[in-house]
């Protein structure tokens, strides 16, 4: 019976084993797609349609690309908006987080009442374009942030994960003579980072994939995101402002252009990833406190 079982167990693992690196190799391969497209020469990008691993290597499509400021500017508008909005973003979630969580909070039922109605009913399109409008930040990189500045679904997550924090703590904190901002960051924050993180992580995300609004509210080209002038390529096969006396070589096929765009548009993230993938298990903090 158990050497039965056993042979069970392990088939089942196998199965899941198998199904889940089906599952992953499906999501990889596009985009090892795109990696080796983007260093594909021409001619091989014309016999073969589907690209993992080119013959003949060639940063032509990279040389094309960083040969203006284009990429570049783009990229440093992005990182700008994804530090400058996560930090701000967090900073307001947190407070509002830590103030809901309080449960001698007077009037708390009713403010969380109109936080989670914005979360099924908004203004729309038009009504927050006249807003931006009117308050004076149309073509600012102040329209990407101000407008979203906070997401009621991380509020209430990070709410939900002040709210499990034992009592104990803050009540001697509190003993110890600190008041409810020195509870905030001397003992809330430190024992709340994998929230913290993933809140971060989701708000960064959010803030590099930026497209919508920077096509609503920037008219000056300057100023826009990785991602639109990414749309601009690939959609529209224009916006590097190629003007052919930067560049003297045979410029390379379109497509690899596009594969080179769309890989420096991802690298940021997938490099920032891996530094929190940790703070992504579920009750870490929870475990140890009750230890």
């Amino acid at each position: 019976m158990v050497g039965e079982k056993s042979i069970s167990n392990r088939l089942f693992t196998g199965m899941n084993a198998f199904i889940l690196g089906v599952i992953a190799l499906l999501c990889v391969l596009p985009f090892v797609h795109v990696i080796g497209s983007s260093f594909a020469t021409s001619a091989e990008i014309a016999q073969r349609s589907f690209l993992i691993f080119p013959t003949t290597f060639s940063l032509d499509a990279y040389r094309y690309i960083f040969s203006t400021d284009t990429i570049l500017r783009s990229l440093f508008v992005s990182i700008g908006v994804t530090v400058g909005g996560t930090a701000w973003s967090m900073f307001l979630s947190v407070l509002t987080a830590y103030g809901l969580s309080r449960r001698d909070l007077v009037g708390r039922r009713f403010i969380m009442f109109f936080i989670i109605f914005t979360m099924l009913f908004n203004g729309g399109m038009i009504p927050t374009f006249l807003v931006v409008q009117q308050t004076g930040l149309m073509n600012t990189l102040l329209a990407l942030v101000i407008p979203v500045s906070i997401n009621a679904f991380n509020m209430i997550i990070l709410r939900s994960f002040f709210m499990n924090l034992p009592v104990g703590l803050e009540e001697s904190a509190k003993i110890d003579g600190c008041n409810d901002f020195g509870v905030l960051f001397r003992i809330v924050l430190p024992c709340s980072m994998p929230a913290i993180a993933t809140i971060s992580l989701f708000y960064a995300v959010t803030y590099w994939n930026t497209y919508m609004h920077a096509i609503l509210y920037l008219n000056d080209a300057s100023k826009w995101p990785v991602q639109v002038l990414l749309r601009q390529v690939v959609v529209l096969a224009s916006g590097l402002n190629y003007d052919g006396a930067e560049y003297t070589n045979i410029p390379p096929p379109e497509i690899a252009v596009k594969m080179a765009v769309i890989v420096v548009a991802t690298i940021p993230v997938l490099m920032v990833y891996p530094f929190l993938q940790k703070y992504f298990a579920k009750g870490a903090l929870i475990g140890s406190m009750k230890g």
